[in-house]
C-alpha cells in the first residue's frame, strides 16, 4: 500500500511519523510546498522573531529521520490536481504519483481584506518560515510595525516586536481584540497589557487601503511603517479537495468535511489539521480548528484508520498563546455556554475564565494558571458538574474542585 500525504506541515509531518509508529510498512510519500522539512509554526510569531531559536530547534524531526524511516520527503513542490478515479495526484513539476490512500494536510491560507492594495507584495502574512524571516529582518529599535488584526498572531507579533525595541501600532476593526475567539475579560486584560508595554492598540478602526509603505485609515489618517503585518483570519486551503469533488463546507471559512476517523466523502482520502471540518464528540459539534493539538489528534485518527487500529479516544480541543511573560492556555469550546465565572484576579496577572452551561464546564481560558487549565480540561472531558461557589474560591484547590465534581 502507498500513502501520499499532501502538505508537509505539522499535520502532514506528524501523519507520516505516526503511520510508521503504528506499524505501517508500505510506501509513504510526503509532499511539501516549502523548501524545508516539516517544522513547528507556533514559534514563528514568538521565539523565531526574537532570535531565540534556530531552524534545527524548529524542525519536527531531524532531517535524516525521513530517510531512516523510509519516508519519501519531497519539498519545494505542490500538488496541483487529484484524479480520484485513477487514484493519482499531479505535481507542479509535471510528475504524477499513484496512491492507495491520500491524506490532505494542506492547512489554511490567510484571509485578505477586500480593499485597495490588499495584494501588495510587501505586505506580510505570518504563516510560513519565509514570512517570519521577512518580518524579523524588518524589526528592531527605531523601526515601526503596523499590524492589522487583533487576533492571537497579531498580538504575539506585537509582543515580540516590542521586545526587539520596535514601535508597534495594532489596528482592530471590532470593539475589542480577540472578540471572535475569547471572552471579554481576556480581551480587556491583553489590551491593557499591550498598551502598558507601549503598543499603540486601537479598536473600532477601519482600514481603507494599503499604500506604499503605509496604511490608510477610513478617517483619512495615514500610518507609515517599515513593515505591515496583516492577520485578519484564515480560510481552509481546500481548493484541491473542492476541485476533486470532495464534500466541503459551502461557505464561511471552508473546510473538507470528515468523520471521526478523519475520512472524507471518498473512503480513500483523509483530511487533517486546519483544512478539515471535523466532529468534536466531547462538544457534540462539527467545527474547523486551527491548532497543533488538533493536527496531532487527526493525524493519529488517520494513521489508526489506515493501519486498521481502533480509533484513538476523542480529545478536548486546546490552544495556547505566549505574550510577554504571560502564558494563555485554553481548553474546550464555549459554544452553548450560558454564563462565565472568573477565578482569580486579572490585576494579579494570574486568573482563569470558565465558561459553563448550567454547572458543567465547557471551556476555560487560563492566564499563568496551569492548575485551572489542567483541571478544567479534565472536567470538560468528563462532562461532570462542579460547584460554582467552590470553583470561584481560590482557597479551594482545583484538585479539590475536580475531586468533588459529580457526573
Amino acid at each position: 500500500m502507498k500513502v501520499v500525504i499532501v502538505g508537509a506541515g505539522h499535520a502532514g509531518g506528524s501523519a507520516a511519523a505516526l503511520l510508521r509508529a503504528s506499524g505501517f510498512e508500505g510506501e509513504i510519500l510526503l509532499i511539501g510546498e516549502e523548501p524545508v522539512p516539516p517544522y513547528q509554526r507556533p514559534p514563528l510569531s514568538k521565539a523565531w522573531l526574537k532570535g531565540e531559536t534556530d531552524l534545527d530547534a524548529l524542525l519536527l524531526r531531524p532531517p535524516d529521520y525521513y530517510g531512516e524511516h523510509r519516508v519519501d520527503l519531497r519539498t519545494g513542490v505542490r500538488v496541483i490536481a487529484i484524479d480520484r478515479a485513477a487514484r493519482t495526484v499531479g505535481l507542479s513539476n509535471g510528475a504524477r504519483e499513484a496512491y492507495d490512500r491520500l491524506i490532505l494536510a494542506t492547512g489554511s491560507k490567510a484571509r485578505r481584506l477586500p480593499i485597495p492594495g490588499a495584494d501588495r507584495p510587501e505586505l506580510i502574512e505570518l504563516r510560513t518560515l519565509a514570512d517570519a524571516e521577512r518580518l524579523k529582518e524588518a524589526l528592531g529599535p527605531g523601526r515601526r510595525l503596523v499590524i492589522v488584526g487583533g487576533g492571537y498572531v497579531g498580538l504575539e507579533a506585537a509582543a515580540s516586536a516590542r521586545a526587539l525595541g520596535a514601535e508597534v501600532v495594532l489596528l482592530e476593526r471590532l470593539d475589542r481584540v480577540l472578540k471572535r475567539v475569547a471572552s471579554e475579560p481576556l480581551s480587556a486584560f491583553f489590551t491593557e497589557r499591550h498598551r502598558a508595554a507601549g503598543v499603540d492598540l486601537r479598536v473600532e478602526v477601519e482600514v481603507a487601503a494599503f499604500e506604499d509603505g503605509a496604511v490608510r485609515l477610513a478617517d483619512g489618517e495615514r500610518l507609515t511603517a517599515d513593515a505591515i503585518l496583516v492577520g485578519v483570519g484564515a480560510l481552509a486551503n481546500d481548493d484541491l479537495a473542492r476541485e476533486a469533488g470532495l464534500d466541503c463546507e459551502p461557505g464561511g471559512s471552508g473546510g473538507v468535511i470528515v468523520d471521526e476517523t478523519a475520512c472524507t466523502s471518498d473512503c480513500a482520502i483523509f483530511a487533517i489539521g486546519d483544512v478539515s471540518l471535523r466532529p468534536v464528540p466531547v462538544h457534540d459539534c462539527v467545527v474547523r480548528l486551527e491548532s497543533v493539538p488538533n493536527a496531532l489528534e487527526q493525524a493519529r485518527q488517520a494513521a489508526h484508520a489506515i493501519v486498521g487500529r481502533p480509533p484513538p479516544a476523542p480529545e478536548v480541543p486546546w490552544f495556547w498563546s505566549d505574550q510577554y511573560d504571560l502564558k494563555l492556555q485554553i481548553a474546550g469550546l464555549p459554544m452553548g455556554a450560558d454564563r462565565t465565572l472568573l477565578r482569580g484576579d486579572p490585576a494579579a496577572g494570574r486568573f482563569a475564565v470558565f465558561h459553563l452551561s448550567g454547572d458543567r464546564i465547557l471551556s476555560v481560558e487560563a492566564v499563568n494558571a496551569p492548575p485551572e487549565f489542567m483541571a478544567g480540561k479534565q472536567l470538560i472531558q468528563r462532562r461532570t458538574a462542579v460547584d460554582p461557589i467552590r470553583l470561584a474560591d481560590l482557597t479551594v484547590s482545583m484538585k479539590a474542585v475536580a475531586r468533588d465534581a459529580v457526573a
